[in-house]
Protein backbone atom coordinates (compact mmCIF):
# COMPACT_ATOMS: atom_id res chain seq x y z
CA UNK A 1 0.00 0.00 0.00
CA UNK A 2 1.47 3.57 -0.89
CA UNK A 3 1.10 6.44 1.55
CA UNK A 4 -1.18 8.07 -1.03
CA UNK A 5 -3.78 4.59 -0.47
CA UNK A 6 -2.95 5.00 3.22
CA UNK A 7 -4.57 8.65 3.17
CA UNK A 8 -7.40 7.82 1.11
CA UNK A 9 -8.30 4.80 3.39
CA UNK A 10 -8.04 6.07 6.87
CA UNK A 11 -9.16 10.05 6.16
CA UNK A 12 -5.72 11.37 6.48
CA UNK A 13 -6.09 14.82 4.70
CA UNK A 14 -2.76 16.68 3.60
CA UNK A 15 -0.27 16.45 1.16
CA UNK A 16 2.73 18.28 3.43
CA UNK A 17 6.06 15.70 3.96
CA UNK A 18 4.88 16.19 7.11
CA UNK A 19 1.76 14.26 7.04
CA UNK A 20 2.73 11.86 4.51
CA UNK A 21 6.19 11.12 6.90
CA UNK A 22 3.55 10.64 9.76
CA UNK A 23 1.51 8.00 7.19
CA UNK A 24 5.13 6.41 6.75
CA UNK A 25 5.98 5.95 9.89
CA UNK A 26 2.29 4.69 11.10
CA UNK A 27 2.46 1.93 8.31
CA UNK A 28 5.72 0.79 9.67
CA UNK A 29 4.48 0.45 13.07
CA UNK A 30 1.46 -0.64 12.71
CA UNK A 31 1.70 -4.27 12.43
CA UNK A 32 3.84 -4.46 15.76
CA UNK A 33 2.27 -4.26 19.64
CA UNK A 34 4.63 -1.17 20.66
CA UNK A 35 3.37 1.62 22.22
CA UNK A 36 2.79 5.05 20.31
CA UNK A 37 2.83 8.17 21.85
CA UNK A 38 0.90 10.81 19.85
CA UNK A 39 1.50 14.30 20.70
CA UNK A 40 0.22 18.16 18.93
CA UNK A 41 -1.42 20.48 20.04
CA UNK A 42 -5.42 20.41 20.63
CA UNK A 43 -7.31 20.19 17.51
CA UNK A 44 -4.48 18.45 15.16
CA UNK A 45 -6.47 15.31 14.69
CA UNK A 46 -4.62 13.09 17.14
CA UNK A 47 -7.37 10.67 17.19
CA UNK A 48 -7.52 10.01 13.21
CA UNK A 49 -4.16 8.94 13.42
CA UNK A 50 -5.00 6.34 16.46
CA UNK A 51 -7.32 4.95 14.63
CA UNK A 52 -5.33 4.39 11.84
CA UNK A 53 -2.85 2.81 13.90
CA UNK A 54 -5.62 0.49 14.98
CA UNK A 55 -7.24 -0.11 11.73
CA UNK A 56 -4.25 -1.08 10.02
CA UNK A 57 -3.10 -3.25 12.49
CA UNK A 58 -3.28 -7.08 13.01
CA UNK A 59 -5.97 -6.23 16.05
CA UNK A 60 -8.17 -4.15 13.34
CA UNK A 61 -11.19 -6.66 13.68
CA UNK A 62 -10.88 -6.30 17.81
CA UNK A 63 -12.34 -3.70 19.75
CA UNK A 64 -11.06 0.41 19.70
CA UNK A 65 -12.08 2.17 23.13
CA UNK A 66 -10.98 5.70 23.32
CA UNK A 67 -11.00 7.12 26.84
CA UNK A 68 -10.45 10.96 27.36
CA UNK A 69 -8.19 11.20 30.51
CA UNK A 70 -8.90 14.22 31.04
CA UNK A 71 -12.69 13.88 30.87
CA UNK A 72 -13.16 11.78 33.63
CA UNK A 73 -12.83 13.09 37.24
CA UNK A 74 -9.77 11.88 39.05
CA UNK A 75 -11.85 10.08 41.43
CA UNK A 76 -13.26 7.94 39.38
CA UNK A 77 -10.70 7.48 36.51
CA UNK A 78 -9.09 4.45 38.42
CA UNK A 79 -12.31 2.63 38.31
CA UNK A 80 -13.32 3.06 34.67
CA UNK A 81 -9.72 2.13 33.32
CA UNK A 82 -9.55 -0.75 35.85
CA UNK A 83 -13.20 -1.56 36.86
CA UNK A 84 -14.01 -2.43 40.45
CA UNK A 85 -16.09 -5.09 42.77
CA UNK A 86 -19.38 -4.93 44.34
CA UNK A 87 -18.98 -3.38 47.70
CA UNK A 88 -15.31 -1.63 46.60
CA UNK A 89 -16.20 1.78 47.85
CA UNK A 90 -20.11 3.89 48.30
CA UNK A 91 -21.83 3.70 45.13
CA UNK A 92 -20.51 0.66 43.91
CA UNK A 93 -23.77 -1.40 44.01
CA UNK A 94 -22.35 -3.86 41.32
CA UNK A 95 -19.07 -5.64 39.90
CA UNK A 96 -18.15 -3.81 37.08
CA UNK A 97 -15.80 -4.23 34.18
CA UNK A 98 -12.62 -0.94 33.11
CA UNK A 99 -11.74 -0.01 29.57
CA UNK A 100 -8.80 -2.20 29.89
CA UNK A 101 -10.71 -5.45 30.46
CA UNK A 102 -13.62 -4.00 27.36
CA UNK A 103 -10.49 -3.91 25.03
CA UNK A 104 -9.03 -6.69 25.54
CA UNK A 105 -7.43 -8.32 22.36
CA UNK A 106 -7.64 -5.16 20.43
CA UNK A 107 -6.26 -1.29 21.54
CA UNK A 108 -7.03 1.29 24.34
CA UNK A 109 -6.30 5.05 23.02
CA UNK A 110 -5.53 6.94 25.97
CA UNK A 111 -6.09 10.61 25.42
CA UNK A 112 -4.58 13.78 27.13
CA UNK A 113 -2.55 11.25 29.13
CA UNK A 114 -0.97 14.22 30.87
CA UNK A 115 -4.03 14.70 32.84
CA UNK A 116 -3.37 11.07 34.59
CA UNK A 117 -3.15 11.49 38.16
CA UNK A 118 -0.07 10.28 39.49
CA UNK A 119 -0.97 7.03 41.29
CA UNK A 120 -3.15 5.90 38.59
CA UNK A 121 0.48 6.33 36.27
CA UNK A 122 1.89 3.94 38.66
CA UNK A 123 -0.99 1.13 37.99
CA UNK A 124 -0.82 1.80 33.77
CA UNK A 125 3.03 1.32 33.81
CA UNK A 126 2.26 -2.30 35.78
CA UNK A 127 0.14 -3.14 32.96
CA UNK A 128 2.38 -1.77 30.28
CA UNK A 129 5.07 -4.47 32.25
CA UNK A 130 3.20 -7.04 32.67
CA UNK A 131 -0.09 -7.14 30.94
CA UNK A 132 -1.83 -7.65 34.18
CA UNK A 133 -3.86 -5.67 36.72
CA UNK A 134 -6.51 -6.22 40.12
CA UNK A 135 -10.23 -4.03 39.79
CA UNK A 136 -10.87 -1.82 42.82
CA UNK A 137 -11.51 -4.12 45.69
CA UNK A 138 -10.66 -7.27 43.91
CA UNK A 139 -7.67 -10.10 45.42
CA UNK A 140 -7.79 -11.24 41.66
CA UNK A 141 -5.01 -10.22 39.21
CA UNK A 142 -6.83 -10.58 35.73
CA UNK A 143 -4.31 -10.48 32.21
CA UNK A 144 -4.96 -8.21 29.25
CA UNK A 145 -3.82 -8.87 25.88
CA UNK A 146 -3.93 -4.47 24.56
CA UNK A 147 -2.32 -2.61 22.49
CA UNK A 148 -1.65 1.47 24.21
CA UNK A 149 -1.61 3.99 22.24
CA UNK A 150 -1.38 7.60 24.27
CA UNK A 151 -1.93 10.74 22.98
CA UNK A 152 -0.95 13.85 25.27
CA UNK A 153 -1.63 18.11 24.12
CA UNK A 154 1.26 19.07 26.73
CA UNK A 155 5.20 18.64 26.13
CA UNK A 156 5.39 15.50 27.92
CA UNK A 157 9.54 15.80 29.04
CA UNK A 158 8.26 19.05 30.46
CA UNK A 159 5.67 17.84 32.38
CA UNK A 160 8.12 15.15 33.79
CA UNK A 161 10.30 18.09 34.64
CA UNK A 162 7.75 19.67 36.46
CA UNK A 163 7.28 16.34 38.04
CA UNK A 164 3.86 16.01 37.23
CA UNK A 165 4.53 12.98 34.68
CA UNK A 166 6.01 9.75 36.17
CA UNK A 167 9.55 9.23 34.06
CA UNK A 168 9.54 5.70 33.99
CA UNK A 169 6.06 6.01 32.38
CA UNK A 170 7.24 8.32 29.96
CA UNK A 171 10.26 6.54 28.98
CA UNK A 172 8.00 3.63 28.63
CA UNK A 173 5.40 5.24 26.25
CA UNK A 174 7.72 7.24 23.74
CA UNK A 175 9.14 4.13 22.43
CA UNK A 176 7.63 5.12 18.73
CA UNK A 177 6.56 8.78 19.55
CA UNK A 178 4.51 10.24 16.81
CA UNK A 179 4.62 14.81 16.73
CA UNK A 180 1.50 15.82 14.71
CA UNK A 181 2.98 20.12 14.26
CA UNK A 182 -0.07 22.59 13.98
CA UNK A 183 -1.95 23.84 11.38
CA UNK A 184 0.01 27.12 10.52
CA UNK A 185 3.20 25.07 10.22
CA UNK A 186 1.52 23.33 7.45
CA UNK A 187 0.15 26.12 5.18
CA UNK A 188 -0.27 23.78 2.80
CA UNK A 189 -2.60 20.85 4.25
CA UNK A 190 -5.71 24.01 4.57
CA UNK A 191 -6.91 24.13 1.55
CA UNK A 192 -7.04 20.29 0.91
CA UNK A 193 -9.03 20.08 4.22
CA UNK A 194 -11.41 23.00 3.49
CA UNK A 195 -12.50 20.94 0.37
CA UNK A 196 -12.93 17.71 2.48
CA UNK A 197 -14.70 19.66 4.94
CA UNK A 198 -16.88 21.28 2.11
CA UNK A 199 -17.55 18.47 0.65
CA UNK A 200 -18.68 16.34 3.56
CA UNK A 201 -21.24 18.90 5.17
CA UNK A 202 -22.47 19.53 1.28
CA UNK A 203 -22.75 15.96 0.58
CA UNK A 204 -24.28 14.74 4.53
CA UNK A 205 -26.72 17.91 4.30
CA UNK A 206 -27.94 17.78 0.31
CA UNK A 207 -27.17 21.53 0.00
CA UNK A 208 -25.49 22.99 -3.02
CA UNK A 209 -21.75 23.48 -3.21
CA UNK A 210 -20.52 27.32 -2.59
CA UNK A 211 -17.92 29.28 -4.09
CA UNK A 212 -15.14 30.44 -2.44
CA UNK A 213 -13.50 33.60 -2.70
CA UNK A 214 -10.10 34.31 -3.28
CA UNK A 215 -9.72 36.58 -0.55
CA UNK A 216 -11.74 33.90 1.57
CA UNK A 217 -9.18 31.01 0.59
CA UNK A 218 -5.91 33.91 1.74
CA UNK A 219 -7.78 34.41 4.70
CA UNK A 220 -7.84 30.78 5.60
CA UNK A 221 -4.10 30.08 4.45
CA UNK A 222 -2.77 32.94 6.33
CA UNK A 223 -4.57 32.66 9.81
CA UNK A 224 -2.78 31.24 12.49
CA UNK A 225 -5.57 28.47 13.69
CA UNK A 226 -4.91 28.25 17.26
CA UNK A 227 -7.51 25.36 17.89
CA UNK A 228 -5.87 23.87 14.22
CA UNK A 229 -8.17 21.60 12.27
CA UNK A 230 -10.72 21.12 14.91
CA UNK A 231 -11.51 25.02 14.35
CA UNK A 232 -11.35 25.11 10.45
CA UNK A 233 -13.51 22.56 10.59
CA UNK A 234 -15.83 24.20 12.76
CA UNK A 235 -15.46 27.53 10.60
CA UNK A 236 -16.18 25.61 7.29
CA UNK A 237 -19.35 24.29 8.41
CA UNK A 238 -20.65 27.22 10.04
CA UNK A 239 -19.84 29.32 7.09
CA UNK A 240 -21.66 27.05 5.12
CA UNK A 241 -24.54 26.91 6.85
CA UNK A 242 -25.06 31.02 7.39
CA UNK A 243 -23.97 31.58 3.72
CA UNK A 244 -27.02 33.12 1.27
CA UNK A 245 -25.78 34.05 -1.82
CA UNK A 246 -23.85 31.03 -3.04
CA UNK A 247 -20.46 32.74 -2.37
CA UNK A 248 -18.07 32.66 0.85
CA UNK A 249 -15.68 35.40 0.84
CA UNK A 250 -13.17 36.36 3.59
CA UNK A 251 -16.15 38.07 5.78
CA UNK A 252 -18.06 35.05 5.99
CA UNK A 253 -15.20 34.23 7.97
CA UNK A 254 -13.74 36.76 9.86
CA UNK A 255 -17.05 36.85 12.79
CA UNK A 256 -16.06 32.97 13.35
CA UNK A 257 -12.46 33.55 13.63
CA UNK A 258 -9.97 34.87 16.39
CA UNK A 259 -8.97 38.26 13.74
CA UNK A 260 -7.52 40.65 16.56
CA UNK A 261 -5.14 43.49 16.04
CA UNK A 262 -1.31 43.20 16.73
CA UNK A 263 -2.02 45.84 19.90
CA UNK A 264 -5.02 43.90 21.27
CA UNK A 265 -3.03 40.93 21.49
CA UNK A 266 -0.43 42.13 23.13
CA UNK A 267 -3.05 44.06 25.70
CA UNK A 268 -4.50 40.73 26.16
CA UNK A 269 -1.71 38.16 26.46
CA UNK A 270 -2.39 35.62 28.80
CA UNK A 271 0.17 36.15 31.42
CA UNK A 272 1.29 32.84 33.33
CA UNK A 273 4.57 31.40 35.11
CA UNK A 274 3.99 28.12 32.85
CA UNK A 275 3.22 28.22 29.13
CA UNK A 276 3.34 24.73 27.55
CA UNK A 277 4.84 24.63 23.84
CA UNK A 278 2.27 22.26 22.70
CA UNK A 279 -1.00 24.30 23.72
CA UNK A 280 0.00 28.08 23.45
CA UNK A 281 0.04 30.07 20.34
CA UNK A 282 3.32 30.58 18.80
CA UNK A 283 2.50 33.74 17.20
CA UNK A 284 1.04 35.15 20.47
CA UNK A 285 4.12 34.07 21.90
CA UNK A 286 6.88 35.88 19.98
CA UNK A 287 4.71 39.10 19.71
CA UNK A 288 4.54 38.97 23.45
CA UNK A 289 8.61 38.76 23.74
CA UNK A 290 9.38 41.63 21.39
CA UNK A 291 6.85 43.90 23.49
CA UNK A 292 8.98 42.67 26.55
CA UNK A 293 11.99 43.77 24.92
CA UNK A 294 10.36 46.89 23.99
CA UNK A 295 9.72 47.50 27.51
CA UNK A 296 12.61 46.19 28.47
CA UNK A 297 15.09 48.78 26.67
CA UNK A 298 12.13 51.71 27.84
CA UNK A 299 13.16 50.68 31.37
CA UNK A 300 17.29 50.92 31.16
CA UNK A 301 16.78 54.29 29.38
CA UNK A 302 14.50 56.08 31.92
CA UNK A 303 17.14 54.20 34.70
CA UNK A 304 20.03 55.62 32.83
CA UNK A 305 18.32 59.60 33.17
CA UNK A 306 17.34 58.70 37.27
CA UNK A 307 19.22 56.81 39.09
CA UNK A 308 17.48 54.64 41.72
CA UNK A 309 19.54 54.67 45.33
CA UNK A 310 19.86 51.29 47.30
CA UNK A 311 16.81 52.00 48.99
CA UNK A 312 14.77 52.69 46.26
CA UNK A 313 16.07 49.38 44.91
CA UNK A 314 15.20 47.26 47.77
CA UNK A 315 11.85 48.92 47.87
CA UNK A 316 11.16 48.12 44.08
CA UNK A 317 12.04 44.50 44.51
CA UNK A 318 9.16 44.43 47.73
CA UNK A 319 6.67 46.06 45.55
CA UNK A 320 7.29 44.20 42.27
CA UNK A 321 6.89 40.29 44.30
CA UNK A 322 3.52 39.24 43.87
CA UNK A 323 1.97 36.14 45.71
CA UNK A 324 2.10 32.87 43.24
CA UNK A 325 -1.76 32.63 43.65
CA UNK A 326 -2.11 36.06 42.98
CA UNK A 327 -0.03 35.69 39.06
CA UNK A 328 -2.58 32.67 38.66
CA UNK A 329 -5.48 34.44 38.62
CA UNK A 330 -4.60 37.74 36.75
CA UNK A 331 -3.14 34.38 34.39
CA UNK A 332 -6.93 33.13 33.94
CA UNK A 333 -8.47 36.32 33.85
CA UNK A 334 -6.06 37.97 31.15
CA UNK A 335 -7.16 34.75 29.05
CA UNK A 336 -10.86 35.07 29.74
CA UNK A 337 -10.60 38.72 28.64
CA UNK A 338 -8.42 37.76 25.13
CA UNK A 339 -11.14 35.28 24.67
CA UNK A 340 -14.07 36.73 25.45
CA UNK A 341 -14.68 34.46 28.20
CA UNK A 342 -14.60 31.37 25.93
CA UNK A 343 -13.58 28.97 28.63
CA UNK A 344 -12.32 26.03 26.82
CA UNK A 345 -9.48 28.44 24.50
CA UNK A 346 -8.72 29.96 27.90
CA UNK A 347 -7.88 26.66 28.87
CA UNK A 348 -5.88 25.95 26.09
CA UNK A 349 -4.02 29.21 25.99
CA UNK A 350 -2.72 29.08 29.59
CA UNK A 351 -1.68 24.75 28.91
CA UNK A 352 -4.67 23.58 31.50
CA UNK A 353 -7.25 21.00 31.26
CA UNK A 354 -10.62 22.24 31.09
CA UNK A 355 -11.49 20.15 34.39
CA UNK A 356 -8.49 21.91 36.12
CA UNK A 357 -9.83 24.96 34.51
CA UNK A 358 -12.92 25.16 36.04
CA UNK A 359 -12.17 24.29 39.66
CA UNK A 360 -9.39 27.05 39.31
CA UNK A 361 -12.63 29.31 38.56
CA UNK A 362 -14.28 27.93 41.64
CA UNK A 363 -11.39 28.26 43.93
CA UNK A 364 -10.76 32.17 42.77
CA UNK A 365 -14.54 33.04 42.66
CA UNK A 366 -14.74 34.07 39.21
CA UNK A 367 -17.98 33.76 37.58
Amino acid sequence: MTVKEFQERFGIIGKSKTIKDLCDIIMQVAGADISVLIQGESGVGKEVFAKAIHFSSRRSEKKLINVNCGAIPESLLESELFGHQRGAFTGAVESRKGYFEIADGGTLFLDEIAEMPLTTQVKLLRVLETREFMRIGSETVTKVNIRIIAAANKNLENEVLAKRFRKDLFFRMKAVTLFIPPLRERAEDILPLVDHFLENYCTENKIPFPKISTDALNLLTTYHWPGNIRELKNAVETSVALNKTGVITSRDFENLLMLRSENEINRNLPVTTRISPESADRELIYRALIEIKKDLLDLKNMARMHPVTEADSNDLKIREIKPLVVLEKEAILNALEYTNWHKRKAANFLGISERTFYRKLKEYGIE
